[in-house]
């Protein structure tokens, strides 16, 4: 443990601390508005520290100070330092940047509704969420598309494009892209769309019926009925929702419980007074003590510039000193839970339904004789008394403890709330008000919050496989989005990159991409290369884990051109998602072994020159494995597709009447070899610029083939 520093050798400015180990490893970040005070408490009595302190302390061998102007530049660089160096004893947040949002340019005259991680700030859009699970973001961005036949394509798709893509056929796209919707007509729709997300299903529902009932008099019929099953489709869609403030309102609502295992935190995401969404976290080994600075750790790590911040975050209580007016710590009596209920109204925990009711349920002390008597009323009072003095007790010292941070920092906490809002405000590009619950309505979402922590903190053992693939590549966040790249080419020549999604565990087939890559050569390194290149003009949405199949050579080309473009100041050097290759296990010789059924394939990742430490058969591993195999699978067989067109177009172009414009119109209107095969003469008929007799050659040829 190191010796108390001299107080002239500490600066007396707002700032930062950073207590290292003997090994010069950073242990424990924190900030304060007086650094000079903050440092000095540590050095107290033992036994005026918690546990954790304690701990920290023995191992502490060093500090350093970084000096700030003002208390809000403080949180700032602690939040970031937190976040870069992961300390040990601090509590960190494991689910940075993890909730996707909706996001719908207002500036286009043809938007696109886009599923997106990251805010953009004054980009000229609107922005909806967060969802935590991408998964229900996806099927909720699906329905809006089945109501609303918003495009889907890119905009240099969109730009090269000469006719509709098959989603118009479908009914599933308006095609601005040729002029089959005007842009008054595609700005009414996005409103719709705006309003239906924005939780105003009431004002939609009403626009669109009165659109249904001037269609009906106007006798056009076949567009009342599309309209009467888009409000019907968005009735279904919205009654799953409640609403929960009838004023509606933007908010997050934070409830914290202390378990005996650990400290839950749930969250509830309250947008134009609907439930949005929720989450939940767990930190074990966390006791009550530790609750203030869970709280404000997670304050200043999970709300960022690129999230949605609302404008009010309702929490279980402020920092205010004991004595002070306002919401205090009160204690449950199931599950000591931290709760925001002022001391005039949180009552007794023995109170239910206003009448008092003894925990002891009529039993108590033993007769001479060793038989169980009935407590007599006057005991009863008494044992609970005893028992509301013990809980208050234990109130007041956890009510100190949400304060002595700020007390060391020289400041009031009410000054810490405020440089904490002042962040949050600058992040968000507007007001944000921290509060405890003004409302029934809030004290019900509070419960929400804490019942949510709660069940979280139950299933923790359980835990998802986003998590533990966190632990395995040790993020900062759950790794929900897998994307996986693999080369084909035979001989050199028709090479392509396939690319397959997995979501929350399972395949996302509609974002599985084919790159052709020209001028190879046979060349992985430089196919991977130039793959990479255009996968970064694609764009978002990145990621959480991108993952090559192939070795250390293969990720070392990739990892070069992504970190050129992404990897930059400030992102401090790191790339926004995790990149890894999986390679074949090696046998005795060293070779690959490329035997069906190995389960001992190798994870490399950047800056690592030995695979990562992985249990053979474990459940991470194996799911790399399946995805591996999928774009294996995927890639092969995309590239035998083009093979076999390729050939067959050779085959066709060799018939007679059919030439090269021919044959592009065959695979123009047939998905298949069989099915252009099993084409009957009428459908060959059908298609534009083929006759009679040059169709029934077509249908002869085919039919040899």
């Amino acid at each position: 443990m190191m010796e108390r520093p001299l107080p002239s050798s500490i600066p007396a400015t707002p700032g930062v601390y950073l207590y290292k180990d003997a090994m010069g490893r950073i242990i424990y970040v924190g900030k304060a508005r007086d650094l000079r005070r903050r440092v000095l408490s540590y050095f107290r009595p033992a036994d005026q520290l918690t546990a954790k302190t304690r701990a920290m302390m023995a191992k502490a061998e060093s500090i350093e100070f970084l000096n700030t102007t003002t208390e809000k530049e403080a949180l700032l660089l602690e939040a970031s330092l937190i976040k870069k160096h992961r300390p040990h004893y601090n509590i960190c947040l494991r689910d940075d940047k993890q909730y996707v949002m909706f996001r719908l340019s207002e500036r286009e005259p043809f938007p696109r509704l886009e599923i997106v991680r990251r805010m953009k700030k004054r980009d000229g859009a609107r922005y909806f969420g967060p969802f935590t699970s991408a998964l229900a973001a996806r099927e909720t961005w699906k329905t809006i598309h089945r109501l609303f036949p918003l495009r889907r394509c890119s905009d240099r798709a969109m730009k090269n494009r000469e006719t509709p893509c098959l989603y118009h056929h479908i009914h599933l796209c308006a095609a601005p892209c040729v002029d089959a919707v005007t842009p008054e007509e595609y700005a009414d729709m996005t409103r719709r769309v705006s309003l239906l997300l924005s939780g105003k299903s009431t004002e939609l529902i009403d626009l669109l019926r009165s659109a249904m009932e001037k269609a009906s008099d106007e006798l056009d019929f076949e567009r009342a009925a599309s309209l009467r099953d888009q409000i019907r489709a968005i009735e279904k869609t919205v009654e799953k929702q409640g609403i929960v403030l009838q004023s509606g309102g933007d908010m997050d609502v934070l409830g914290l419980v202390s378990l005996p295992e650990g400290l839950a935190l749930g969250v509830v995401f309250v947008r134009h007074g609907l439930v949005q969404d929720r989450s939940a976290f767990f930190w074990p080994g966390l006791g009550l003590e530790d609750a203030s600075e869970l709280l404000w750790s997670f304050l200043s790590q999970f709300y960022h510039a690129d999230r949605s911040i609302p404008p009010r975050i309702v929490l279980p209580y402020l920092p205010w000193c004991a004595g002070t007016e306002g919401p205090v710590l009160a204690v449950d009596s199931q599950s000591a839970l931290v709760t925001g209920t002022s001391s005039a109204s949180m009552g007794s925990p023995f109170m239910a339904d206003g009448k008092v009711t003894p925990c002891f349920c009529g039993k108590g002390t033993l007769n001479s004789d060793g038989a169980e008597r009935e407590l007599t009323v006057i005991e009863q009072a008494a044992a609970m008394l005893a028992e509301q003095e013990r809980i208050e007790q234990e109130r007041l010292e956890a009510q100190r403890t949400a304060c002595a941070d700020m007390r060391d920092d020289g400041g009031s906490p009410e000054d810490s709330r405020a440089a904490l809002e002042a962040v949050l405000s600058e992040m968000r590009g507007g007001q944000v008000r921290l509060a405890v619950p003004r409302s029934e309505e809030e004290r019900h979402l509070l419960e929400m919050a804490r019942s949510n922590a709660r069940e979280s903190a139950k299933n923790r053992k359980d835990a998802s496989l986003a998590d533990r693939l966190a632990a395995v590549f040790r993020w900062d966040r759950p790794v929900v989005r897998v994307e996986c790249a693999d080369v084909s080419h035979t001989g050199g020549e028709s090479t392509k990159v396939g690319a397959v999604v997995y979501e929350d565990g399972r395949p996302l087939k509609e974002d599985y991409r084919v790159w052709n890559i020209e001028g190879a050569g046979g060349d992985d390194y430089a196919a991977l290369t130039m793959w990479a290149k255009r996968r970064l003009e694609h764009g978002e949405p990145w990621p959480d884990l991108m993952l090559i199949d192939g070795g250390r050579g293969q990720l070392a080309a990739v990892d070069k051109i992504l970190r050129e473009e992404l990897a930059t100041d400030e992102t401090e050097g790191r790339l926004p998602f995790l990149l890894a290759g999986i390679a074949k296990a090696r046998d005795e010789r060293g070779h690959a072994d490329r035997r069906a059924g190995n389960v001992a394939d190798r994870i490399f990742v950047p800056g690592r020159s030995n695979p990562l430490p992985l249990r053979e058969g474990c459940p991470e591993l194996l799911f790399l494995q399946v995805v591996r195999d999928a774009a294996h699978d995927f890639s092969i067989g995309r590239h035998r597709q083009a093979r076999a067109k390729q050939a067959f177009s050779g085959e066709l172009q060799q018939l007679p009447g059919i030439g090269p414009k021919t044959a592009r119109l065959l695979w123009d209107h047939f998905d298949s070899v069989t099915e252009m095969k099993s084409a009957s003469l009428a459908r060959i008929m059908e298609l534009p610029g083929i006759g009679k007799k040059k169709a029934e050659a077509i249908f002869a040829s085919l039919k040899k083939m």
